[in-house]
């Protein structure tokens, strides 16, 4: 059931989408700085945990620059697609460390088929989800929000099971709402 959403291009386009909304709104805001005019400054990345038929298509992480000539602040918008700085794709780490059973031998033998990806890695995204994200200032200022509160032994299922829809709806949902984490408003040190 998880496993189909890694290789599912529509929702790698919706995701992608996504984050051009993102981003248009942070170019119409400006410089965070001066409220100058923000110009495009995107990077190339490589990520891994693509859909097969969107490998060999280039990847831009956006980010814009200020064109104020003494400020040139960089704005880097938030994410739904990209965690941080991981190499992987937003959707490989939430679903990969949301395994329930823990990472049994079949099920690391299909995801290193899907993505690639070592029991190793696993394991390091799930040590992230449940030590390094709840002590986060992030999760610090969230986490009273949930009534009753999430379970963090259990994360990022546990925070999965909170949205509401279909498990891509639901996946959706957590992306936008860990964003804040992959942009520039001091947070992504968490990441």
């Amino acid at each position: 059931m998880y496993s189909a959403l890694f290789t599912d291009a529509r929702l790698q386009a919706s995701l992608h989408q996504l984050d051009q909304e993102l981003a248009g709104t942070v170019q119409q805001g400006g410089c965070p700085c001066c409220g100058a005019v923000l110009h495009s400054a995107r990077y190339l990345r490589k990520p891994r945990g693509m859909a097969p038929e969107w490998r060999s298509q280039p990847c831009w992480r956006r980010s814009f620059c200020c064109a104020a000539e003494g400020c040139r602040k960089r704005a880097t918008p938030p994410s739904v697609y990209f965690l941080g700085r991981r190499v992987y794709l937003a959707t490989a780490v939430v679903i990969a460390a949301a395994m329930r059973c823990g990472a049994t031998p079949a099920r690391m033998q299909r995801l290193s088929e899907l993505l690639g990806v070592s029991r190793r890695t696993v394991l390091r995204w799930q040590i992230w989800w449940r030590r390094r994200l709840p002590e986060s200032p992030f999760w610090r200022s969230i986490s009273g929000s949930f009534v009753p509160p999430v379970t963090t032994f259990d994360l990022p299922l546990s925070l999965l099971d909170r949205f509401a829809g279909d498990l891509e709806h639901r996946l959706i949902a957590l992306l936008r709402f860990l964003a804040p984490l992959n942009g520039d408003n001091g947070l992504q040190h968490a990441v």
